[in-house]
């Protein structure tokens, strides 16, 4: 790829070894960035950083619980390190969909509990840390990923729904508070996009998603990275506490 929009810059993706944050991990360092991910699988990690290896693009990897405080902590300390204290971009895709196609009254708080742990404490503890990191150079882009069910709300999913409407409702505030500031932060509510997480999905409820959808099909992960790579681009200066759709028509607002 020949644009080099992130040319020396520093890049965090959480969720990196797989699916939406793989692609966007890739975009970036393919645009020059020096992108590492956060993961909490090391099988995954490890083999996503030889795959890349083997395209020519050196990632680093940290295994990161985003639920815990002091693995995130870690995390982006050991980013800055390698760094010289430098952050540019933040790209937050971890996250896990929890019981779907099953009522409320079936999910148990237990259940719950962990969605609310990984979803939006997550969100909030990487948002955290990551704009401690970016506040002394007044610059930098937070993108967290949001949900079309944080909009709507999915019937048989109200763990992930709930957790994706929080995500949304921290960047409008997070994003108003560093509004005169170089750092922009922002979320993404996709639709249905094509990954492994949603082939693991119960096939009922994939149909009721993608029958909501006007275009009548999943996003794909090259039109994520896209839209993901302009909105941490310098491009996106006047754009911050914003869910950008990317919903094949579904959002209404």
């Amino acid at each position: 790829m020949e644009v080099s929009r992130f040319e020396s810059q520093t890049a965090i993706v959480t969720g990196g070894a797989d699916g939406i944050g793989k692609a966007i991990a890739q975009r970036l360092a393919e645009e020059g960035a020096n992108v590492t991910i956060f993961d909490i699988s090391v099988a995954n990690s490890e083999a996503t950083v030889g795959e890349f290896a083997e395209r020519g693009l050196r990632i680093e990897c940290e295994i990161v619980d985003i639920s815990e405080e002091s693995s995130v902590k870690a995390g982006i300390d050991a980013v800055l390190a390698r760094s010289d204290g430098k952050l540019d971009i933040m790209v937050n895709c971890a996250a896990i969909v929890g019981p779907n196609s099953t009522p409320i009254t079936e999910v148990t708080t237990e259940e719950f509990d962990l969605e609310m742990a990984i979803n939006l404490r997550g969100t909030f503890l990487m948002t955290k840390y990551s704009l401690l990191a970016m506040q002394s150079a007044n610059y930098g882009r937070v993108l967290n990923f949001a949900s079309i069910a944080g909009k709507e709300g999915n019937a048989g999913m109200s763990p992930y729904s709930s957790t994706k409407a929080g995500v949304i409702g921290l960047v409008k505030s997070a994003g108003k508070e560093f509004a005169e500031t170089g750092i922009t932060i922002n979320a993404i509510a996709p639709a249905v996009i094509q990954t492994a997480m949603v082939e693991g999905m119960n096939p009922d409820q994939v149909k009721y998603m993608t029958d909501r959808i006007p275009k009548k099909r999943c996003g794909t992960l090259d039109e994520v990275a896209a839209l993901s790579c302009w909105i941490v681009s310098p491009e996106a200066s006047f754009c911050t506490g914003f869910a950008f759709d990317l919903s094949g028509g579904r959002a209404v607002y």
